[in-house]
């Protein structure tokens, strides 16, 4: 495999676990768990940008810091500032809610908000790379 195949491939890999990411989400909301999509919501931005910057050869730490990877993005193509910087908002969800002593519930508006925007996240990547299918 040559390395645009590779790269192509885990570019496509990135973006199919975004949506996975998404459409995990969708169905906590529709079961009642708020909290969980959210992690989901902010998992589905960050691999969504992180398809963006395999996409373009640059090499990203490990990291859940939405405001990092989106940064690292605008570097690339600065059109993409407007949806990087609202995805950061998603970051504290990569941890905030997930375990016990939780400092609130979230309520369906904030849900149903964030999971718009982890869709918009997708949307806006997968239109950047033409050469790749919208999931």
């Amino acid at each position: 495999m040559n390395p645009s195949n590779a790269r192509f491939r885990e570019t496509r890999e990135w973006l199919n676990k975004a949506s996975e990411d998404l459409a995990s989400a969708q169905v906590l909301l529709n079961a009642g768990h708020p909290s969980t999509a959210l992690f989901h919501c902010q998992q589905c931005a960050e691999k969504s940008l992180k398809a963006f910057l395999t996409w373009h050869d640059q090499p990203f730490r490990k990291t859940h810091n939405l405001e990092e990877v989106g940064l690292a993005c605008i570097a690339i193509d600065p059109t993409l500032a407007d949806i990087a910087q609202n995805a950061g908002v998603l970051t504290a969800y990569a941890w905030r809610l997930r375990y016990p002593g939780a400092p609130y519930t979230p309520d369906a508006e904030e849900a149903d908000s964030m999971w718009n925007l982890a869709r918009q996240t997708l949307g806006a990547i997968a239109q950047r790379l033409p050469v790749i299918e919208q999931p």
